[in-house]
């Protein structure tokens, strides 16, 4: 087996068309499931929505920064691990947190606004965290990364579709009441089992070197979960909200990341096992940990 740099995983110019439709579609249902008046929050609530923004999109790429420097893993699974921290949320962070009896609307706005976000965020602390880490320098040189063909990327398979869907919403609110569940279920089965099948077409490469991303995986995602939670209650937040920043900071859309990966880095192997395991690794470790807040009340109701 060649080192994990060289590896470049099997995708069709066909399957990844698809890939790319399916989580547009993914996006379009949950779109449904949100209203414009959920963006009142930030304003309700703007400490708390400041720290998930901030924790989202500057404090766990610092730390991943520090984390890759420290571990020391692969240029390409320090690459995959960038990408990751530059996701925004991820789609079943609000069902997770209304498990973890945490605050689902800020959730809910939170994942709206860091998707929206993504658009600039994801592409500018990727190249910059990426660039500044000395081994994945050449890595990234050969790869030759376009910054605005990975904005129009993320514009057209999330910006465009969650703005369809929230219009929706809006507009024709019955409607998308009746549409959400189904659109979402369906979708994001679908989803799942494409992943699942672009695992098994690349399953030797997956076997060969799941052991290495491991323990990194696990370690990256505790850190994302305890930088959400440490910053908001370093800055006082009530319960129900550090549970909700938490998880957001602490699920990655990391879908996403496997589509870029395969858009712009042609499934290059260190990258897409450490995104492909980070989607399994956070929903086991964010419905423990949403189990284990299901059992805790959550005195307060909210920051002010």
């Amino acid at each position: 087996m060649p080192p994990i740099d060289e590896v470049v995983l099997n995708f069709s110019p066909a399957s990844l068309l698809l890939m790319n439709v399916i989580l547009a579609v993914v996006m379009f249902g949950v779109a449904l499931d949100m209203r414009l008046t959920d963006f009142k929050i930030l304003a309700a609530l703007p400490r708390s929505a400041l720290i998930g923004l901030l924790g989202q999109f500057i404090l766990l790429p610092a730390f991943t920064y520090l984390l890759v420097t420290l571990l020391k893993p692969s240029p390409s699974m320090a690459l995959g691990m960038f990408l990751v921290a530059a996701c925004p949320g991820g789609n079943i962070s609000n069902f997770l947190t209304y498990i973890a009896r945490g605050n689902t609307a800020l959730s809910v706005t939170l994942s709206a606004t860091s998707t929206l976000c993504a658009m600039v965020m994801t592409p500018l602390n990727f190249t910059f965290w990426g660039g500044l880490y000395l081994p994945a320098q050449d890595l990234l040189k050969n790869i030759a990364l376009h910054p605005i063909d990975l904005v129009q990327t993320i514009v057209l398979i999330t910006g465009i579709p969650m703005s369809l869907g929230l219009y929706i919403s809006h507009r024709y609110p019955r409607m998308a009441e009746g549409a959400k569940k189904p659109m979402r279920l369906f979708s994001m089965g679908v989803f799942l089992l494409f992943i699942l099948g672009a695992l098994a077409a690349n399953f030797d490469y997956f076997l060969r070197y799941i052991h290495t991303v491991l323990l990194i995986v696990l370690v990256h995602n505790a850190l994302a979960l305890s930088i959400g939670y440490s910053a908001s209650r370093l800055l006082a937040l009530p319960e129900r909200d550090r549970r909700a920043v938490a998880i957001e900071v602490g699920i990655q859309n990391s879908g996403l990341g496997l589509i870029l990966i395969f858009d712009f880095f042609q499934g290059l192997g260190g990258m897409a096992i450490v995104a492909a395991w980070w989607g399994i690794w956070h929903l086991i470790s964010g419905m423990t940990l949403a189990l284990f807040w299901s059992r805790r009340q959550t005195p307060g109701t909210g920051a002010k």
